[in-house]
């Protein structure tokens, strides 16, 4: 049974193998280093916040503590998929700013051995920016393409998103019913009005 909260193994055999949290995403499986998840929580409600990046899935109260949420799918440059019982929140931590990541659905965690990761084909490159990329993986006759959660937002983006949670106070569990209006954040760096959002939208898969 895969467990919300994910305990960490110890390291001292990081050499031989990596431990993955697999996911998937448009219908591919995707892998990412264990250690770079905080936990994986089932899809909650998502507050909207209007004017914002189509990435940005909304924002999420956990345990008291304001998340940003974004749309992996939609960061990746594939369709966007509509959220289901299937799919889960993907907790990490960047440059101190903990996000949350929409995915699919959650596969579980296993073991690779080194040796079956091998650089990403270009193929892959073609359709994602392979600055997001560290490899592909094969486990058995599965592929799993190998993401680094920390570079699919950049450093500009991620302080956009740490402003935003942090002026968003508003929404607290004490809420019922959280919403968030335009004219509660007005120096938000994803206003109409803001002419240099350093949020880049990938373009969409080709179908």
């Amino acid at each position: 049974m895969f467990e919300d909260t994910i305990e960490k193994e110890s390291s001292s055999s990081s050499e031989e193998s990596l431990q993955l949290v697999s996911f998937e995403l448009s219908g591919e499986e995707f892998g990412v280093d264990i250690m770079q998840v905080s936990e994986i929580i089932p899809i909650s409600k998502i507050t909207r916040i209007p004017q914002a990046p189509e990435c940005v899935k909304g924002l999420i109260n956990l345990r008291g503590k304001i998340v940003v949420v974004i749309d992996l799918n939609r960061r990746l440059g594939f369709s966007p998929r509509e959220s289901d019982s299937l799919s889960k929140i993907i907790i990490v931590k960047v440059k101190d700013t903990t996000i949350g990541m929409l995915v699919n659905s959650v596969n579980g965690i296993l073991k690779l051995p080194l040796s079956f990761i091998e650089s990403t084909p270009d193929m892959i490159k073609s359709k994602i920016n392979s600055e997001y990329l560290t490899g592909v993986g094969k486990a058995g006759n599965r592929l799993l393409i190998l993401l680094n959660l920390a570079r699919v937002l950049g450093e500009e983006e991620v302080d956009e998103l740490n402003q935003l949670s942090s002026s968003s106070s508003s929404f607290s569990s004490s809420s019922s019913s959280p919403s968030l209006s335009s004219s509660s954040s007005p120096s938000s760096s994803y206003s109409s009005s803001s002419p240099s959002s350093s949020f880049k939208e990938s373009p969409e898969e080709n179908t």
